[in-house]
């Protein structure tokens, strides 16, 4: 195999042995052998790249197995984008870097044996081969900053970069917790990295705006009306809205399609015998954007035999704040929420959206220190449901009707990683008569959304979009279906910025229609031009 001199993990010119920022006690880190030019010998290498990467469903055997020994202060490496993201330049690093309140724990940290079973599950890995980007990479970065690294702009960027996906948990041998490696960092980020002025105030503009319901439904008559008057269609075929920042177009080009929000009530009793009591979180943006999601739950449920209380009173669960490292905002969240499904009395609580699930389900790890509160964190957590795994518990007993067609289903990140749930929504979609699913490639990349990722790094998840859109066209389905609404909102977006038409939904809007006898061709026009589907667009103009 090749060797690549130290810090070669960075994009720019690597320093030549001797000079600073070399160093000469480094070891080699090697290219995949998947990289070697034909006909190269390979032998048992080869060999051992292959069979992990199978394990892990990877698409080729990038790097896995690839030694580490990194030189202190491998935190100034780069992936080169800083100018096309639009961040920061350098300022004045932080030392050091982590303050006392649950910095990483370095014992999670010395669980990771740098193996490289998580490389081909990484998406900015695979998007850039760089190894601060990769889990053990920046997993080394933190352990970096726990001896007494600085802080600085580069470290920063790395972490930033994270989808926050958890891939590389489901694809690890060691059983490293990578998840609480970085949730307990993005808030240390918060607290002790300053960033710059426009930046934080985007960053605020998000989360002040998207964890907050009554604030999205107060956009959605203007976000109508710019719809309606086709605005956005006369900037992009007259280039204009290229000269936006990235971040805007971003936000801008993801908005759904709007149109009449069927109301939930507050109280839906069940059809026929009542089999469970269930409450249900509505969501921020899902229930915003995406009501008829939350309204197809409700009678799904209610066909099934559950009583269906949606508190009017709930809000945020905490997830958005939570993963931009907004740690007490999230915690207040987290409580408002506790309160209103205790003063529900339900025996479940059932979540339509991946991320808002995964983080109810950590409740219990993130109000640890508050003894009031942490034993009912875990109690709610223990109630808390994906509303496929709990259908797939509770065993169906609505008849189902016929809808022949081919699905591509898409897994969730924070459904199929976070919480482990894979074939319960399979096993719904196939108990459908009629309905055959088709399986993706590169099944276990993220498609870029991650919550806010799509919006605060606009070009990386630009490319995953186009992989994962690449992807559900190649099945050559009939529709598209998903559990979460940032997944929608990306890949639907994607798929109408390359000029390509498909229908996208929800698991339960699947259900709900054969539950109901839906004709499928309404139910696949409804998810072509209906509410909550990408708006299309027209090519803008080469200047």
């Amino acid at each position: 195999m090749t060797e690549i001199t130290p810090g070669s993990h960075d994009r720019g010119d690597s320093p030549p042995p001797g000079s600073p920022g070399a160093s000469p006690n480094v070891g080699p880190v090697r290219d995949s052998v998947a990289d070697l030019p034909p006909g190269s010998p390979t032998g048992a290498a080869r060999a051992a790249d292959e069979a992990p990467s199978a394990v892990v469903g990877a698409r080729r055997p990038l790097d896995i197995g690839q030694d580490i020994d990194l030189p202190a202060g491998t935190g100034a490496a780069t992936v080169g984008t800083s100018t096309l993201l639009g961040l920061p330049g350098t300022r004045q690093a932080v030392q050091p870097a982590f303050d006392d309140h649950h910095p990483p724990d370095a014992a999670l940290i010395g669980d990771c044996v740098h193996c490289g079973f998580c490389l081909p599950t990484c998406p900015t890995y695979v998007l850039w081969g760089e190894e601060m980007d990769s889990p053990r990479g920046r997993i080394y970065l933190m352990k970096e900053a726990l001896e007494g690294e600085p802080l600085d702009d580069s470290m920063v960027r790395h972490f930033d970069q994270c989808l926050g996906c958890m891939a590389c948990v489901t694809a690890c041998p060691s059983g490293v917790q990578y998840d609480k490696l970085i949730e307990a960092t993005r808030p240390q980020i918060e607290r002790r990295y300053q960033r710059s002025r426009s930046e934080k105030l985007y960053r605020d503009l998000i989360y002040n705006l998207f964890p907050y319901p009554r604030r999205l439904r107060a956009l959605r008559g203007p976000l109508r009306a710019y719809q309606a008057s086709r605005l956005g269609s006369l900037l992009t075929r007259t280039g204009l809205m290229r000269k936006l920042p990235a971040p805007l177009q971003a936000m801008e080009s993801l908005a759904p399609k709007l149109g009449p929000v069927e109301r939930v009530p507050e109280r839906t009793p069940a059809v026929g015998q009542r089999r469970a009591v269930v409450g249900l979180l509505a969501g921020c943006v899902q229930g915003t954007f995406f009501p008829d999601v939350n309204a197809a739950t409700v009678r799904v449920l209610a066909a099934e035999g559950c009583d269906v209380i949606a508190p009017r009173s709930q809000g945020c669960c905490g997830a958005l704040p939570g993963h931009g490292g907004r740690e007490e905002q999230a915690l207040d969240f987290a409580k408002r929420t506790i309160q209103t499904f205790e003063q529900a009395g339900v025996d479940h609580v059932v979540v339509n959206a991946a991320g808002c699930g995964s983080n109810i389900k950590e409740y219990g790890h993130q109000l640890r220190d508050e003894p009031e509160w942490a034993e009912r964190a875990e109690a709610l957590a223990r109630k808390s449901r994906d509303i496929t795994e709990f259908l797939d518990e509770l065993g169906p007993v609505a008849e189902r009707h016929a809808l022949p067609m081919t699905v591509a289903y898409q897994d969730a990140c924070h459904l199929a990683h976070a919480q482990g749930i894979r074939e319960e929504p399979r096993r719904l979609l196939r108990g459908i008569p009629g309905v055959e699913l088709r399986q993706l490639t590169e099944a276990e990349l993220c498609c870029g959304s991650a919550g806010t990722y799509n919006m605060l790094q606009p070009e990386p998840a630009r490319e995953l979009g186009e992989r994962k859109a690449a992807a559900v066209l190649a099945t050559g389905a009939d529709l598209m279906v998903t559990a979460n609404p940032g997944c929608w909102m990306q890949v639907a977006t994607t798929l109408a910025r390359m000029g390509k038409r498909m229908p996208v939904a929800h698991t339960v809007q699947v259900l709900d229609a054969s539950i109901r006898g839906v004709p499928v061709e309404e139910l696949l026009e409804r998810a072509l031009t209906g509410p909550g589907t990408a708006l299309a667009r027209p090519a803008a103009a080469d200047r």
